[in-house]
């Protein structure tokens, strides 16, 4: 080993080691307590926050319900923040860093599709369609969860040091086509100023994960998303007579099945993984009639910069090429829409002990990278952090048969939230007593 990774070793294990002496164990036995005694609130919370779901950017009563809960814990609370966000300020009597711990609060256009008594029956419209409204992803979990580490950590202002600024954030899925939204905006207002903000801790249930069990990985922890549409342009026939003119539906096909040899065939995937996936396509109005025009639609995911500016062009050339190879003409347009969720390294390593006193040392796991998308990296582009994913599988439910997020069928178990409490409450504490 070389005398600086031993420095840097070294750094680490005293920080930890620090950590573990400063913090008052009377004060960590008392954290440790009140979440097993909030639980069942904030149970009472989610089950609350997932009968009424919201979508994007339409988080009135959702924010409402959390402005309420804060104003009682005699927190300060800014409203309207990136539309529909939260924020809290929670000051201490002692100097000290300030500690930024986010949740997101949208739901998804998803028809729950289950028995449980408080599922949702709430409807909307979604880019023009009707649709029901779910919590499919668990975003009612982290809001309920927040709201009992506020609850907890407002009832120990005393024991505590610098200030905390909670952030129920709006539109992590996405806002609405036309609108801006999110962490992106969230931080372009200026939710991590006024007090500037050092650190930043953020979580997420996971459905398809053992309950109990916190995962994480340093550096690129999640993907960055990236949403792509092809226009193809070709010319309009009777479907009697194809040769007549020229078919957008068999030349997205063709393109469908060419950008798939993008990733299988030119992309350095031992390097980092990527994925390209087509999402929607829509064309022509008659079964006896070849359309003029076809369009489609999906996501790009990557984890690293070179890789993602070789992917696009290369989509941007497949499709073309293959279009042109038939008479037809293909417009491609590509946005940016999440960057890589990046968890400093430093300042994971230095957060895994508190994982540990969370679920115990053997339900905590490092993973390899994931190829979802968060917007938590907004934060991260600006300051260090550190998100993790915490398991809420019910045990009858075999974690490989356990329905996916962002489907009608996704399940989670309650009893996940103790432990996400848990993990929340010592990344603060903990790192507030290493500054």
């Amino acid at each position: 080993m070389s005398m600086r990774k031993f420095l840097y070793s070294l750094a680490l294990l005293f920080a930890v080691v620090t950590v573990q002496a400063q913090v008052n164990p009377k004060v960590q036995a008392k954290l440790e307590q009140q979440a097993k005694e909030i639980e069942s609130k904030v149970i009472e919370w989610r089950r609350h926050l997932h009968q009424y779901p919201e979508l994007s950017n339409r988080e009135v009563k959702t924010a409402a319900y959390v402005a309420e809960h804060l104003k009682a814990l005699g927190i300060e609370v800014q409203t309207g923040v990136a539309h529909t966000g939260v924020v809290g300020l929670l000051k201490t009597d002692k100097p000290g860093p300030v500690i930024a711990l986010r949740a997101d609060m949208d739901a998804l256009p998803v028809t729950e599709r289950n028995s449980l008594p408080f599922a949702s029956k709430e409807k909307a419209v979604f880019n023009g369609q009707e649709t029901g409204v779910m919590h499919a992803c668990g975003h009612d979990s982290h809001v309920a969860i927040l709201m009992g580490v506020a609850e907890i950590l407002s009832k120990n202002k005393k024991d505590l040091k610098g200030t905390i600024k909670f952030i129920f954030q709006p539109a992590e899925e996405g806002p609405p086509a036309g609108e801006e939204g999110g962490a992106d905006l969230m931080v372009r207002e200026g939710v991590l100023e006024n007090p500037k903000v050092d650190v930043i801790f953020g979580m997420h249930i996971q459905g398809i994960r053992k309950l109990g069990q916190i995962a994480y990985k340093p550096a690129g922890m999640m993907a960055a998303s990236d949403w792509f549409t092809i226009k193809v342009y070709g010319k309009q026939s009777h479907g009697s007579a194809p040769w007549l003119g020229i078919d957008p539906i068999v030349v997205s096909a063709q393109i469908i099945n060419g950008i798939q040899t993008i990733i299988s065939r030119q992309t350095e995937l031992t390097k980092e993984p990527a994925v390209i996936s087509v999402g929607t396509i829509h064309s022509g109005i008659r079964q006896n009639i070849i359309p003029e025009y076809t369009e489609m639609t999906g996501t790009i995911r990557t984890f690293d910069e070179n890789m993602q500016k070789d992917i696009h062009e290369r989509l941007k050339r497949t499709a073309a090429s293959i279009a042109e190879s038939a008479g037809a003409r293909a417009e491609v347009e590509i946005t940016k829409m999440t960057p890589v969720t990046y968890n400093d390294p430093t300042l994971t390593e230095k957060m895994v002990a508190s994982l540990n006193k969370a679920a115990g040392e053997q339900n905590v796991a490092r993973i390899p990278a994931v190829t979802g998308a968060e917007d938590f990296a907004y934060y991260q582009k600006k300051i260090p952090g550190f998100f993790f994913f915490v398991g809420a599988c019910p045990p009858e439910i075999p974690v490989e048969k356990a329905a996916s997020h962002h489907t009608p069928d996704f399940m989670m178990d309650d009893r996940g939230m103790l432990t996400g409490l848990k993990a929340m409450l010592n990344v603060t504490v903990d790192y507030m007593y290493m500054k």
